[in-house]
């Protein structure tokens, strides 16, 4: 039982709430002891606190992921962990961590808290909602990277970065939902409702609005946001947005996966390679770049 409340609070999709270091990179204060170590302390509290996100999310869906050929191993629906040890942790792990968010900062917890509180109403309610059940997602990300903030009392962290952020969750949100047409087809109302508002034209038009909108995004980033090096060198690094994108489109579209973003990049070498490359990029051009 111990197994499958851990297995149900999802320790491998805990790498999301890595973006949560994203103002400590940008800002250029990774290398701060004590800010480091105050943000690695929100990233746990973070996680504990999706944990409980997905405990209360499989709770509700106990039913309709008894009928997806995937879901329906999870503990949960499976009969291996009661739904009543969920509940009692879907209610002692947030009475522990949000006083300790509001200890950490009083403005890490106002947004943890509403954090919470999102991704509870996306579990009742959001997620049956076409469009805004995508919307939401996007929206837990960006309340990720802002919970970072006051962590280390931000001076060169740009706005960009938000509209970065929210246009690649959204980009992995539609594709999510393509994955989740494919796989299931005629029974995939069974298993969420609002896919029967969803069809695989209207996706990859979404999808291709985002894309091109978050490649335009980045790019407008790297040459006009305040606190980057001079010399532009943040440009260095489209290439490897571009590739991060097609890999992942290449994925979506020909072999046909995209279920559980977190578990693809793990899972498909060159796309680890180009986040990876990425992030060393970055760090060498805000950190070693002199003009």
């Amino acid at each position: 039982m111990i197994k499958g409340l851990i297995s149900t609070m999802r320790p491998k999709q805990w790498t999301k709430n890595s973006v949560v270091f994203a103002a400590l990179v940008f800002d250029k204060k990774l290398f701060v002891p004590q800010l480091f170590a105050k943000t690695t302390a929100a990233f746990f509290l973070l996680c504990l606190i999706s944990s409980t996100v997905y405990l209360i999310n499989d709770l509700v869906d106990i039913e309709k992921d008894r009928q997806h050929p995937r879901k329906r191993l999870r503990p949960l629906p499976s009969g291996q962990l009661k739904p009543w040890v969920a509940v009692v942790a879907a209610i002692v792990i947030p009475a522990l961590c949000l006083p300790l968010a509001f200890l950490l900062d009083l403005s890490f917890g106002l947004i943890v808290t509403i954090y919470l509180l999102v991704m509870i109403a996306y579990s009742f309610w959001l997620k049956n909602v076409v469009i805004v059940d995508v919307l939401t997602i996007a929206a837990g990300f960006v309340l990720r990277v802002a919970a970072g903030v006051p962590m280390v009392q931000v001076e060169r962290f740009s706005p960009w970065l938000y509209v970065c952020i929210t246009l690649g969750a959204l980009f992995i949100g539609f594709g999510k939902r393509r994955h989740e047409l494919s796989l299931l087809q005629t029974n995939a109302n069974n298993h969420r409702s609002v896919l029967n508002d969803y069809n695989q034209t209207f996706l990859d038009e979404m999808m291709g609005v985002v894309t091109a909108s978050t490649v335009m995004a980045y790019s407008l980033y790297t040459f006009s946001a305040e606190g980057l090096p001079p010399n532009h060198a943040m440009m260095l690094t489209i290439p490897f947005v571009l590739y991060g994108i097609f890999r992942y489109l290449y994925l979506i579209h020909v072999r046909e996966e995209g279920g559980a973003p977190e578990e693809i990049i793990l899972r498909d070498k060159p796309l680890l390679a180009d986040v990876l490359l990425w992030g060393l990029a970055v760090i060498a051009i805000l950190y070693f770049s002199q003009s």
